[in-house]
């Protein structure tokens, strides 16, 4: 019996800015979830489908749940990478996950596991269905090889 194929995976990276730390020299824990946007939002473009060309045609996508573990501190200037991919595709909804790691300075360490919900919705912000073309993509780039 083979394995499932793993999720296609796409990774961000970013350097640490010293704004992001708190008084202790660590990244405070709500900077992690906008890495997780900006991985997510790579993510779709990579797709093919810029998250502002989804807004103007219509589509706004809104984080409805959102979960992370801290493991390890980030520090200012560390170097990380935000690996993100997709767990879940629904008809109107789709759930990212993504795991945080520092690059630099070495040891590589795992920084976070984090996952978001994001629901489907109209500029009225009433739920709706996918854009065909962009559910086709979404569900294909879970079964597709990293």
């Amino acid at each position: 019996m083979t394995a499932p194929p793993r999720p296609r995976r796409v990774a961000t990276t970013l350097r640490v800015r010293y704004a992001e730390t708190d008084p202790m020299g660590v990244v405070y824990h709500s900077h992690y979830l906008v890495w997780c946007d900006v991985a997510r939002t790579e993510f779709l473009r990579q797709l093919g489908h810029a998250y502002a060309e989804l807004e103007r045609g219509g589509l706004l996508l809104a984080v409805t749940e959102a979960w992370i573990r801290f493991l390890a501190p980030a520090r200012y200037d560390d170097l990380v990478r935000v690996d993100a991919w997709l767990e879940r595709v629904q008809s109107r909804a789709v759930r990212f996950a993504y795991e945080i790691a520092r690059i630099e300075p070495a040891p590589t360490a795992l920084l976070a596991r984090a996952a978001t919900t994001l629901v489907a919705l109209d500029p009225e912000y009433r739920p709706r269905t996918l854009p065909s073309g962009l559910l086709r993509r979404l569900r294909d780039a879970t079964s597709t090889p990293a």
